[in-house]
């Protein structure tokens, strides 16, 4: 008997060892945005998207996370008869790189939520950002002869002058004074923000920052000019802060377009800088590989991905130089972290243009061959082997150890989409 006993008992605790992790739906708030009808065409019901960065400030009380929108609802003009019955030509000149904004005059805005014991989430509090004047920031493009945006138009097909305040805000931390550093993909740009959304600063790559003199808020060109090269639509998509504050963590979403668009479709090789923030001295650049397309199971279920389909969506400090970053295309989402301590950082040569190849022309064999060594990367977790996971994830709050929060961009809703928001519990303290 005792030994039918001791059996059972390694039975369960070996279930319970193999265990992964549990997924909790919570009810996402309702945020109604207004409706917006394209002349002869379709009507939109939009909401708020907050699901494009998360931050958990651990002086909180439970349950509490900060959230931030992007630029605000625009659509693609390349299929965007698809959605409105409307031609590209007449919505937007026939132009399919640019942009439709569907409400010009939105406010970027965070975004305060609470998470209750019923799985619940409401909006405590809202904060839209606004200039140095008090004038909302707005999520138009700034124009420039010099530098590639994409262009604005409105749902008249008229095209909407650039905004040298204008952003498109992807990822949001909180400092312990209460203020908060954004990432965006304008520029690219890090952005200091007051507790009550005045922008204060908008650090750009070095030499754009003169593109940007009409802004209203100061403009420094405090960052690596290299990342100037951004692809478009590519940016900063992720900052992390460490626990005090006095360290920042940059990565891009894609891989620099360096020295051209060609290289940033076949490279998998990101860049992610170490930065004190107090001087904005660069205290190291690493590089981050990306995972072959071909290996985000759902999303190649249908047709295979080309590689410039992945992309790096959120970036959370788990600990000194410890992080946990998000990779995914739309429906696969893969949680990796890595440690900076462990990694060597990237030889100056590859921030001048003028280094042939670039880091973003050399293979994966090439980089192991000259001596580069990208970050070693830990699976914390792939959405493909858990069910009722969200696409599109693009915000991540560490609650504990073994817990985080994890919110979809729903994209306003043009499509239909709602802000999806799982709790993810894991059996073990992996998030530290």
């Amino acid at each position: 008997m005792r030994l039918v006993i001791s059996a059972a008992i390694l039975s369960l605790l070996a279930t319970t060892a193999l265990a992964g992790p549990t997924v909790t739906e919570i009810k996402a708030p309702d945020l109604p945005l207004p409706e917006v009808t394209y002349p002869g065409g379709k009507t939109l019901k939009l909401n708020l998207g907050i699901g494009s960065a998360a931050w958990r400030d651990p002086k909180d009380p439970a349950g509490v996370i900060w959230t931030i929108t992007d630029r605000g609802p625009n659509l693609d003009c390349a299929g965007i008869d698809e959605i409105t019955d409307i031609s590209i030509d007449k919505l937007c000149a026939g132009d399919d790189s640019a942009k439709n904004f569907t409400l010009p005059d939105f406010t970027i805005t965070i975004a305060k939520i609470e998470i209750g014991a019923d799985n619940t989430a409401k909006l405590l509090e809202t904060i839209p950002l606004k200039g140095k004047s008090g004038k909302p920031v707005t999520g138009l493009p700034f124009t420039s002869a010099n530098f590639k945006l994409e262009v604005a138009y409105d749902v008249n097909g008229k095209v909407i002058p650039g905004d040298p305040s204008g952003l498109d805000t992807e990822t949001l931390a909180r400092l312990p004074d209460g203020s908060f550093i954004v990432g965006e993909e304008y520029g690219s740009s890090v952005l200091e923000i007051a507790a009550d959304g005045t922008v204060l600063k908008r650090h750009v790559p070095a030499g754009v920052e003169a593109e940007l003199k009409d802004a209203d808020y100061e403009v420094v060109g405090s960052l690596p000019a290299i990342i100037a090269k951004r692809a478009l639509n590519r940016g900063i998509e992720n900052v992390a802060v460490s626990a005090d504050g006095a360290t920042l963590y940059v990565l891009m979403q894609s891989p620099l377009a360096n020295p051209d668009n060609a290289a940033y479709k076949k490279s998998a090789a990101t860049r992610l800088w170490k930065i004190e923030r107090a001087s904005g001295k660069v205290l190291g650049e690493y590089v981050y590989m990306m995972d072959d397309a071909t290996s985000f199971a759902t999303d190649n279920k249908k047709e295979a991905q080309k590689q410039n389909a992945v992309r790096l969506s959120e970036m959370i400090a788990l600990g000194p130089d410890k992080l946990m970053v998000v990779e995914r295309i739309s429906k696969t989402t893969k949680f990796y972290s890595v440690n900076l301590a462990d990694a060597k950082p990237l030889d100056a040569i590859y921030d001048d243009v003028a280094t042939s190849p670039s880091l973003e022309q050399l293979s994966a064999a090439e980089i192991e061959a000259k001596g580069i060594k990208p970050l070693v990367k830990t699976l914390v977790l792939n959405s493909d082997d858990l069910e009722n996971m969200p696409k599109k994830i693009e915000a991540v709050a560490v609650m504990s150890p073994t817990e985080m929060i994890v919110l979809s961009d729903s994209d306003f809703g043009i499509e239909g989409d709602e802000t999806q928001i799982r709790r993810i519990t894991f059996d073990g303290p992996v998030l530290q």
